[in-house]
């Protein structure tokens, strides 16, 4: 309103316990080795990108953590979650990468010159690391 009131009543979504619930149930989605290993890859690529990805180098400042790996686990069983599976496939890990990696990986001078964003980095990665 123009006077500034407002008489917005706000409705709770989801209460603290279920977020609390479904965080243990998320823990329990099935990850296979094979994925594991897969984002090992991914996050890896991030800090030393070798053989195809060597000129990606230049461009990466400094990669991911090793905590970036335990959270993309943790975020990819949370998408399996929400798309009502068990277990983990490749395209959760590849569909939430950018949005766990994007801010953990550092942008060189060279890349920002040659307007090199962090997606394109991610997306050149996924396309190179061979999925299982």
């Amino acid at each position: 309103s123009l006077t500034g009131e407002t008489s917005l009543k706000l409705q709770p979504v989801v209460h603290p316990e279920d977020i609390l619930k479904a965080r243990k149930v998320v823990r329990r989605v099935y990850m296979d080795e094979k994925i594991e290993n897969y984002i090992l890859d991914i996050v890896f690529a991030t800090r030393q990108p070798e053989g195809s990805l060597a000129r990606l180098k230049p461009l990466i400042s400094y990669g991911a953590s090793p905590r970036a790996s335990i959270n993309l686990m943790i975020a990819a069983k949370a998408m399996a979650f929400m798309k009502r599976r068990a277990y983990v496939i490749p395209e959760d890990v590849r569909q939430i990468c950018p949005d766990v990696l994007r801010h953990r990986i550092g942008l060189s001078y060279e890349a920002e010159a040659e307007n090199v964003s962090q997606e394109d980095i991610i997306k050149t990665i996924l396309n190179s690391i061979e999925v299982p």
